[in-house]
């Protein structure tokens, strides 16, 4: 088990002539119809945890509630289904803008629709690009599990204990009970990192070595706080740290971000946004 300081140690150190691009430009895929907030969480979280730049990519129906909520992030429409979700007609010009791109996150509200559920694991094997993969970006590869392994850049896993079940095939309790042997065999097996969520969060690597979590509280079980943590790790890959040391020092800031908001809300009203309201005052240390 690694520490938290180990960990922190490896954060990129920000040079006094450096410009926005040396800071990596963080690609968001997310986003359908009624799904359109974890779109925003997980793109307003990437660019408050430091990102230089940070492009959402959207169905063209979507694109004009984004570019209205979004003013730092910017927007890009494209094509998309009958859901308002990505279109696989969509994947030539995604890859061609990755291009660009330091990293990806891929998956937050994006839908369970099928087309859609195939350009992500389309994009997965052709993305020569790091790539965050979450929600329903997760889901795309249940019964597909095996295609993880075509991944052709880094990848960061972050599911819940449902959708780690629902991508195993395995009841629910049986992680639950699990987590730490699972995190560990399934980081190894698909050579990812892995970020099984929850109380005690785990991070794992393929190589065994793992981190666990002690920041966090109940009150962030509410929808929208996964999407954030996704914002904050692809950030941090974009900026130059490794997949693993992202993932971990994601989920630490995250929790402490959501324990600082939990001091004063307490954690019945504790929302998504909380969080990111209190990214910048967690984040300081780092600068």
């Amino acid at each position: 088990m690694i520490s938290i300081d180990e960990i922190l140690n490896n954060f990129p150190k920000r040079a006094e002539d450096a410009g926005k691009r040396d800071f990596g430009h963080v690609l968001v895929i997310a986003g359908s119809g009624g799904y359109t907030g974890a779109a925003y969480l997980t793109s307003q979280a990437a660019m408050l945890s430091g990102s230089g730049l940070v492009t959402l990519a959207v169905g063209k129906s979507i694109y004009p509630i984004m570019a209205e909520k979004l003013t730092e992030v910017m927007v890009k429409p494209f094509v998309e289904t009958r859901d308002y979700s990505l279109s696989l007609l969509a994947e030539k010009e995604l890859l061609s803008f990755s291009e660009k791109c330091t990293c990806a996150a891929i998956g937050p509200g994006i839908s369970q629709n099928k087309e859609t559920q195939s350009l992500v694991r389309s994009l997965l094997e052709k993305m020569g690009k790091p790539i965050i993969l979450d929600a329903d970006g997760i889901n795309a590869f249940a019964g597909h599990v095996d295609s993880l392994k075509k991944a052709t850049a880094h990848l960061v896993l972050t599911p819940h204990i449902g959708e780690m079940a629902r991508l195993l095939g395995k009841d629910i309790d049986e992680v639950r009970n699990n987590r730490k042997d699972i995190a560990l065999e399934f980081a190894h097996q698909y050579n990812i990192v892995l970020v099984l969520k929850g109380h005690e969060t785990i991070v794992a690597r393929p190589d065994g070595v793992f981190y666990i979590n002690a920041t966090g509280n109940v009150g962030m079980a509410t929808g929208g706080t996964g999407d954030v943590l996704t914002g904050m790790i692809a950030s941090f890959v974009g900026q130059g740290m490794d997949a693993f040391n992202a993932a971990a020092a994601g989920v630490y800031f995250h929790g402490l971000a959501g324990d600082l908001a939990a001091r004063e809300k307490g954690v019945l009203s504790l929302i998504a946004t909380d969080l990111l309201k209190k990214l910048p005052e967690v984040l300081k240390t780092l600068a």
